[in-house]
């Protein structure tokens, strides 16, 4: 049954849909066309929207990608017609780009600007809840610089390019803060059996605790607290 279909297949339409064999030269010519467009298309962006894409930039490159990709292999979209969206991104990418260089606000409201997501060892509550980024998500790229609890940062911001800047404490000023390693919050208490530091699994606030009732937060007025860790960070 299987050989019996794939003998009636019609190999050329499965392959090449409508389009007749010789207009895969005609690709070939297309692609390097292309190709030879994105790269001065970026050259004339310059090197800062190839090394750290803001919104703005990213929106650009897309549209650049999306001007090229089309007539490379349909036949209906003509190279010229790209070409021109490639020259009017260009274009707008310029005068949007001088405009930000004239004005601050321009500049906020186009790339918007950098956030602070921790200081002093706990979260910016308002801020970390206004950024489109998960505490997991959060947490990893903390990890991925060898943090192993909030209590070895002094700030952290998320960039305009959405990477995540850390300013770490002295070893002999860390203090003891909310743990980030897996698993750390998967058991929060709401009664302490022993007396130490806790953390906030919320907002991070840290306090020393005696046993008995763990009570609210004073900063974000959660009930849920976890065993503090004052690790310093290996380098």
């Amino acid at each position: 049954m299987l050989s019996a279909f794939l003998l009636h297949l019609d190999w050329k339409e499965l392959l090449l849909g409508h389009e007749e064999w010789s207009f895969l030269l005609e690709i070939i010519l297309r692609t390097m066309i292309m190709f030879i467009a994105i790269i001065l298309g970026l050259r004339i962006l310059g090197k800062r929207g190839v090394k750290q894409l803001s919104i703005f930039e990213l929106v650009v490159i897309i549209g650049l990608g999306s001007a090229a990709g089309d007539p490379m292999f349909n036949k209906d979209v003509g190279i010229i017609s790209s070409l021109i969206v490639f020259i009017v991104i260009i274009l707008l990418y310029s005068i949007v780009t001088h405009f930000i260089g004239k004005s601050k606000r321009f500049e906020n409201l186009v790339e918007g600007k950098s956030i602070c997501l921790v200081e002093n060892g706990e979260f910016s509550i308002k801020n970390f809840q206004k950024e489109n980024l998960g505490s997991d998500e959060f947490f990893a790229e903390l990890r991925l610089k060898g943090i192993s609890q909030l209590g070895q940062i002094e700030m952290a911001i998320e960039e305009i390019s959405g990477e995540i800047s850390v300013f770490f404490l002295e070893d002999e000023s860390v203090r003891y803060g909310l743990p980030i390693m897996p698993g750390s919050l998967l058991n929060p208490l709401q009664y302490i059996h022993e007396d130490k530091h806790y953390s906030c699994i919320f907002c991070g606030y840290t306090e020393h605790k005696k046993a008995g009732n763990a009570g609210r937060c004073p900063k974000c007025q959660k009930e849920e607290w976890v065993a503090s860790s004052n690790k310093r960070r290996v380098t």
